[in-house]
């Protein structure tokens, strides 16, 4: 095997420019397929992470989304009433009622329009998603019409900038605070005070209520307790199950996407190997009828060449995920499907994707190389030679 090895490694490196060229396809193929995985896990890393397993979020039953969601205060001051609801430092309960809303806002550059979330918070909204910090100014205070804008907001959209002002609600809103929320879908929101934003949309009900429990493993118990009281009309999740929930159409999208450019990508790759291949069996009769007629069997043959097809496709996988992997340094935005909103997030490179990738590369390899490596094999010893 050590000799087989070394002969296709050896057969690779004389010929530079076929090679090279084969892999190049190969690694194309395999960029396009780890950038369109990247960004479906970009994307799902994003919302998920937004969330935590402690949290609990409410919504109207059927809602996709708080956008589309409505809790009446009697139903959130039922909710309130749950002992299982965890309690703060000060003994306040960790719950907050908050609204979401959509506005439109022109992005920099391009005065091209894209819709942004309101978020209506509490006090307590901060002790719920520790991830958030204040990255610059301070928080808004309750009352005024302060707003805080995520750090995505404050470099894409005008207006969102620290000292800026906006105008939405039939109000003027100034930006007093940026705040950081890492890789979470947290950054493409504005978040001002939840009371004086209802009046200034004429919201009589809440979009959503967001609480920590006292155990997380209380979750199937809290459930069932509200789905079974009658005055209640909500869905209960897990925090981490609803934005997995919003991550899921727009993900799948992407993988269906990615998928149908990769199959078409794909093939002429694979062409594009077994064409090489086959180049390197008709330069390569005679040698390979002096390797027959030394004593290498047929099987020893066919393994060479399938080793060099190997190679070539591991050439090409790890080239190409190696270039994808600078995808990683881009930030991108979209629409989010569920709530028709801005969202900003990034490509992700995991150790799954990377070993997806390089095992496709190699699968493209064998593929291509699997039919030349027979015709190399069963060549005759003979013939092969008088050719020579």
């Amino acid at each position: 095997m050590a000799i087989l090895i070394s002969y296709s490694i050896r057969n690779l490196s004389a010929r530079r420019l076929t090679t090279f060229l084969t892999a190049s396809g190969m690694a194309l193929v395999v960029f396009v397929f780890a950038s369109i995985l990247m960004l479906s896990a970009g994307l799902e890393k994003t919302l998920i992470e937004t969330g935590s397993d402690e949290n609990v979020i409410i919504t109207r039953k059927s809602a996709n989304s708080e956008v589309q969601s409505g809790v009446e205060r009697l139903q959130a001051a039922i909710i309130e009433s749950l002992p299982d609801i965890a309690t703060g430092g000060q003994g306040e309960q960790l719950l907050a009622r908050e609204l979401v809303v959509l506005i439109s806002l022109p992005k920099r550059g391009s005065d091209k329009p894209a819709n942004v979330v309101i978020r209506g918070i509490q006090a307590t909204s901060l002790q719920l998603r520790p991830q958030i910090t204040l990255r610059e100014g301070r928080m808004p205070r309750p009352g005024s019409s302060e707003i805080m804008a995520g750090s995505s907001i404050a470099s894409r959209f005008k207006g969102g900038g620290i000292g800026e002002n906006l105008r939405f609600g039939m109000r003027d809103w100034t930006v007093v605070g940026i705040f950081d929320a890492g890789a979470t879908g947290f950054s493409s929101e504005i978040w001002g005070d939840a009371t004086q934003l209802m009046q200034a949309f004429r919201r009589p009900v809440y979009s959503s209520l967001t609480f920590r429990l006292r155990d997380s493993g209380d979750f199937p118990a809290v459930k069932a307790r509200l789905d079974a009281d009658p005055r209640l009309t909500v869905d209960v999740r897990r925090e981490t199950r609803y934005y997995r929930d919003q991550s899921e159409v727009m993900a799948k999208f992407l993988r269906i996407l990615g998928l149908s450019l990769t199959i078409i990508f794909s093939i002429g790759a694979i062409i594009g190997a077994m064409i090489t291949m086959y180049a390197a069996v008709a330069n390569r009769v005679g040698e390979i009828g002096t390797l027959r007629a030394l004593g290498f069997q047929r099987s020893s043959v066919l393994s060479a060449f399938l080793l060099e097809a190997l190679f070539l496709g591991l050439i090409g996988g790890i080239t190409g995920l190696f270039c994808a992997s600078f995808m990683q340094l881009i930030t991108i935005s979209t629409m989010n499907w569920q709530t028709f909103s801005e969202l900003a997030f990034s490509f992700t490179l995991t150790f799954e994707i990377a070993v997806k990738s390089v095992l496709f590369s190699v699968a493209m390899g064998l593929v291509g190389g699997v039919i030349p490596a027979v015709r190399a094999s069963r060549l005759q010893i003979v013939d092969a030679l008088r050719e020579r």
